[in-house]
Order: C-alpha cells, then sequence, then structure tokens
C-alpha cells in the first residue's frame, strides 16, 4: 500500500468510531493521524512509555501483552484491521501498563490524544463513540475473566473456534471451515492456555472426528456435536 497515496478521510469515514463525524470534522482529525508501518516483531510501545495517542490496525495484526521478567508472555488481546486499541491507556494520562507488538507487517494509523481532545470538546458524538469502544473493550475482558474462572481450557478453545458462531445457528450449522488468525502459541496465551494444551486439546477433538487440522485451517465436520462435546 502506497502511503502517499492513502485516502485518510475516506478510510475515516468507514470506521464506525469516526462515522457519524462531518467531511469538515474528519478533515480537522486528519490533522493529527499520522500512518506508520511496521514490520513484524516491531514494538508500537512498552510498558512504561508515554501513551499520547490510540491506534487502528490499517492492514496486519498487532497482540498486547505483559511480560513477566522471566520473559514470559500473557497475551491480553489480539487486534486486526479496522479494530482500534489503546484509548483507554490514552484517556488515563498514565505510562502505558501493557506493550504492543506488530504480529505481521503492519499499516497503522496513529490518531493523537491532542486532537481526540479537541474535538471531544466540539462534539459530544465523539465522546460518545470513545466511550461505546472502550465499553465493547471492557466487555470483553469481564467475559474473559469469567471464562477462565468458570470454563475448563477445553471449553476456551472450542468456544475459540466457534467464536463466528451465533448461539441460534448452532443446530443448523454442519460443518464449517475456520482459519486461525494467529500462530497457535499466540492464541494459546490469548486463552490462557499452554501451546502444548492448546495442541492436546485440537488433536483430541481430531481423534473424536470432530475437527480436521490443516495447518491453520481447521474444519469443524459438526458445529453442533463440537458445542456439545465442550459442556461435557
Amino acid at each position: 500500500m502506497d502511503i502517499d497515496k492513502f485516502d485518510l478521510p475516506r478510510y475515516l469515514a468507514i470506521l464506525p468510531l469516526f462515522s457519524d463525524l462531518s467531511q469538515l470534522e474528519r478533515e480537522r482529525l486528519v490533522q493529527g493521524c499520522q500512518l506508520q508501518r511496521l514490520a513484524r516483531g516491531d514494538m508500537v510501545f512498552r510498558v512504561g512509555e508515554e501513551c499520547s495517542a490510540f491506534y487502528v490496525v490499517v492492514t496486519g495484526k498487532v497482540k498486547l501483552y505483559v511480560a513477566s521478567p522471566s520473559g514470559q508472555e500473557k497475551v491480553i488481546e489480539l487486534i486486526g484491521p479496522s479494530h482500534s486499541f489503546a484509548e483507554a491507556m490514552m484517556f488515563l494520562n498514565l505510562p502505558c501498563i501493557l506493550n504492543g507488538q506488530a504480529l505481521a507487517d503492519s499499516l497503522l494509523l496513529r490518531v493523537s490524544k491532542k486532537v481526540v481532545f479537541g474535538e471531544i470538546e466540539r462534539d459530544p458524538r465523539f465522546s460518545m463513540n470513545m466511550l461505546a469502544g472502550i465499553s465493547r473493550r471492557l466487555h470483553g475482558l469481564v467475559r474473559d475473566v469469567e471464562g477462565y474462572a468458570l470454563h475448563s481450557g477445553m471449553q476456551r478453545l472450542i468456544g475459540y473456534l466457534l467464536r463466528d458462531v451465533q448461539h441460534d445457528d448452532i443446530v443448523n450449522k454442519g460443518a464449517l471451515t475456520v482459519s486461525l488468525p494467529f500462530s497457535k502459541a499466540t492464541i494459546a496465551s490469548r486463552l490462557s492456555l499452554t501451546p502444548e494444551y492448546f495442541s492436546r486439546v485440537l488433536h483430541e477433538l481430531e481423534a473424536e472426528s470432530l475437527i480436521e487440522i490443516d495447518k491453520r485451517e481447521i474444519r469443524i465436520l459438526d458445529v453442533q456435536r463440537l458445542a456439545s462435546y465442550g459442556s461435557h
């Protein structure tokens, strides 16, 4: 993608966070935006650094994680295209409490704190959109905590495989193929599982003829059976 030819106002218009803004407001917002190209492994920010902006993934993948003194990582969130991150840390006016790292060659949109606060002062709708995004992230983190506390590792993995299947569609869904958008080790950390346990559960499900594994492609042979297996 040629950054010089990137139509930033048009891109902002298709993002839910900015879609309610007028053309004039989006053009004003552009003045505080910057496109950043990152290679796989590049850091977006580190724990302890100043958080003076939030980000939107245009292309690529980003992981948010914390690391222990021994170097062990816990993935908090995985961010894909059109999704934003770091809003809450920006509003706290405190140093970053997470690390952000590109998992693939990525293009990010950096939206400065200064321009965000300016738009909030001008238009309450913008602050409502920001609050909605932060609330969705908080809701997701609460569901994660609930899952870790109440669901087995098997249930969490099955829930991840069926993440895009609506509850009412499980009975009639039949077969389904899903692609793992991140490495198995990264997804395992996101689910608070060890990579070894993650692989062992996948192979158990395959041995039960519930799924077929082809690298990152997982073919679910019977959605209803898989969902029921997870409740045992």
